[in-house]
């Protein structure tokens, strides 16, 4: 049997889409990722999509470390959200590895 013929459990992701309105998102994006940190414990970080802007925070370190009520606080409401808490297997622990990992393309 091969490696990959296993299931492999490897960091946490999560999206969430609010249909009606745009409050709320962070809240329950927090509360997300904090219910998958057993699946990444090295970094964490939110992303929020408000009309297309993209507001993102993370950081090196648990949930309940990285996103105190000052940072959830700072960051922007909007209708959908994704969030990832990081199990490393390569690369070293910092913020800059940490994701969810923004990207300017020029297609968009």
């Amino acid at each position: 049997m091969h490696a990959f013929d296993k299931l492999h459990e490897e960091c946490g992701v999560f999206g969430i889409y609010l249909k009606d309105g745009k409050t709320g998102v962070v809240p329950a994006a927090y509360h997300a990722l904090y219910a998958l940190q057993h699946r990444g414990q090295e970094s964490c970080g939110i992303a929020v999509n408000n009309d297309g802007v993209i507001d993102c925070y993370k950081d090196v370190g648990l949930v309940n470390e990285v996103f105190t009520r000052d940072v959830l606080e700072k960051l922007h409401e909007g209708s959908m959200a994704v969030g990832h808490c990081r199990y490393g297997t390569t690369g070293t622990q910092n913020r800059g590895n940490a994701q969810p990992m923004l990207v300017n393309h020029l297609k968009g």
